[in-house]
């Protein structure tokens, strides 16, 4: 199938969403490109598309260039080379990753199939112009402004230029900020300034968090906040109809509306310059409250790297000894992600080399995020959420705390009996864990903080966004604030605030796989073999005088006894069934494992290998 033509995409959404052609309504026919730091109107230039072969808009993109480079103007009517073309068929609801469309982008993997295309991706952004228009209640002659921005994925060029293609196409314009983080995309529906074409009516990141580098997708935001399941759902099957529809010539002929326009705008300087005033606002309006604190960064190559020129040292911190803060999308030094143990060594490994006050590590889309104190103790998972919670608390005496469902009972006794707090563990799944906290707020029950261990985490004085820098602008905060007082502590103002935390001597997942092609699934789906398994398991355990079913539990079955917990559950995604076990010792954890092991060892098409492993240690 050849590349998706303007007036394909424009005829196929036209069809999807308003029945009547734009007779009359003529817009302006250019691309445009400008650095909002220099000028206040577009620059525009002529792009001729022919409807056979569309060429891709060849836009400056910086992915290969650091934050503090200004583009300058630059007028983005150069034609591609390349008519992207496949012949293969998308089929666009299994590129659907519960809020998240992900996919493969790149190939080179061994059984890993490309099937993220730019056509497809250009069917996906008109489909999620379609889907705005309808949840704006505006008719098919509405204009709306989208901003897409992408991290350093060695595919997020050629996906940043389809996505383009797919909105002007549409009639729509596009905001074009580079290599951004995902909470910068949602902050840009929210951020009112018109010199730099904001606030927008929705955003696209392009994104595949912590996956490897074939790998790339998207996820949408409004100023609601980021998209549901129901929704993604609908985007991808409007974009399933538009592929099809060109594919096969079904759509009449319409007259062509004229494109958007596309405008690029340093964004992140906008953001960033948030953050700054934030820190500042918290320490008395200081210029520089972090002045003498040693504070190092491990972007992990990923986008976050612009914390360093553009946050810390505004700020006054000494940043020498950050790492990989160069974008580079095959992620040469390690996987950018807050729970990777090679990736928290490195950092930490660099806090104590540098000498340093505190060290902060970002994921790809800086959406997560972890930090290390200046003894090397990492401030992540169960202790990040108690640190979170002791600062919100402070500021919120009383409220909920939600988590997900993997969190230590050693953490909810820190929340409940010292900080005076009440968690509310609830779902894996960082998307259910904030929508729960808004539930709560709906219903009467204050809550203001959401988080999951992965390093999801998100405040209700933020929109309820998880924003890995916002996360750690809190923490400096603490620190700034520290400091104004006189204090030389340094990062001890934070590890105080954990002191009391009880953490499990052993802590491990196990992850039970479902052999889908096994007989005992009788054609059925591997979910509701997997919620078979957890029933048995439930009763098996009822029955044990040693362990204690837990009388609140939102998912899998959550068991208490020997001192420790575990929790077996289903996975969002996969076949799979995730075992998670802390225990004071490793006898008890073995115990524990053992009881699991007693309940589902019936379940031949459940792979207990791991499980079996672990006990006979």
């Amino acid at each position: 199938m050849a590349a998706l033509s303007a007036k394909t995409i424009q005829n196929a959404f036209l069809a999807q969403h308003h029945p009547r052609t734009r007779h009359g309504t003529r817009y302006p026919s250019d691309f445009c490109s400008l650095n909002t730091r220099s000028m206040h109107s577009f620059q525009e230039c002529r792009l001729t598309v022919a409807d056979s072969s569309a060429k891709w808009l060849n836009t400056t993109s910086t992915l290969w260039t650091s934050f503090n480079k200004q583009a300058g103007i630059s007028c983005n009517a150069a034609q591609g080379g390349t008519v992207v073309s496949s012949s293969e068929k998308v089929e666009f609801l299994k590129l659907q990753n519960g809020s998240d469309i992900r996919g493969v982008a790149v190939a080179g993997v061994e059984g890993e199939p490309v099937n993220l295309t730019e056509p497809a991706t250009e069917a996906i952004a008109a489909a999620f112009s379609a889907w705005l228009l309808n949840r704006k209640k505006a008719d098919g002659l509405r204009r709306l402004r989208i901003s897409v921005g992408h991290d350093s994925r060695i595919s997020a060029h050629k996906l940043q230029n389809a996505v383009t293609h797919g909105i002007t196409s549409a009639g729509h314009d596009i905001v074009q900020f580079g290599l951004a983080s995902t909470p910068a995309m949602f902050n840009s529906t929210l951020t009112e300034d018109e010199r730099s074409h904001l606030p927008v009516d929705g955003a696209i990141m392009i994104t595949a968090s912590h996956l490897p580098y074939n790998r790339n997708g998207f996820k949408f935001f409004t100023s609601d906040g980021g998209l549901n399941k129901a929704d993604i759902k609908d985007i991808l099957e409007r974009a399933s109809k538009i592929y099809e529809e060109s594919a096969h010539g079904n759509l009449k002929e319409q007259e062509e509306a004229s494109r958007g326009v596309v405008a690029n705008v340093d964004y992140m300087s906008i953001y960033a310059s948030d953050l700054v005033q934030a820190v500042r606002k918290s320490a008395g309006d200081k210029e520089k409250p972090l002045e003498g604190l040693h504070i190092i960064v491990d972007a992990g190559n990923g986008a976050g790297g612009f914390f360093v020129d553009k946050v810390l040292k505004p700020l006054g911190a000494v940043t020498t000894g950050s790492q990989f803060l160069e974008p580079d999308g095959l992620f040469p030094n390690h996987i950018p992600n807050p729970e990777d143990k090679t990736a928290m060594k490195s950092i930490t490994q660099a806090v104590l080399d540098n000498k340093a006050d505190l060290g902060i590590i970002f994921d790809t889309d800086v959406d997560r995020s972890a930090a290390v104190d200046s003894s090397g103790r990492e401030l992540n998972r169960n202790r990040l959420i108690a640190l979170m919670a002791a600062i919100v608390l402070e500021e919120h005496p009383g409220t909920t705390v939600v988590t997900d469902s993997v969190t230590s009972d050693g953490l909810t006794v820190f929340i409940e009996n010292k900080l005076g707090g009440k968690h509310h563990r609830f779902k894996r799944g960082y998307k259910n864990v904030i929508d729960e906290a808004i539930r709560l707020n709906s219903i009467g029950e204050e809550s203001h903080l959401a988080m999951e261990t992965s390093g999801h985490g998100a405040l209700k004085e933020n929109h309820w966004l998880d924003d890995g820098a916002y996360l750690m602008v809190k923490l400096l905060n603490k620190l700034a604030a520290a400091r104004t007082l006189g204090s030389s502590i340094g990062s001890k103002v934070l590890t105080d605030l954990v002191e009391g935390l009880e953490e499990a001597a052993v802590s491990v997942e196990i992850r039970l796989k479902i052999d889908q092609n096994h007989s005992d699934l009788k054609g059925g789906s591997f979910r509701d073999y997997g919620e078979s398994v957890l029933r048995h398991l439930e009763n098996a355990i009822s029955k044990d005088p040693n362990l204690h079913i837990a009388p609140k539990n939102y998912e899998g079955v959550r068991v208490s006894g020997y001192g420790g917990w575990f929790l077996l559950r289903l996975s969002l995604h996969d076949p799979v069934l995730p075992l998670n076990i802390e225990a004071p010792s490793k006898d008890d954890a073995i115990k524990l494992g053992l009881a699991v092991l007693a309940a589902v060892n019936e379940f031949s098409a459940l792979d207990v290998t791991a499980l079996n492993k672990f006990v006979q240690q």
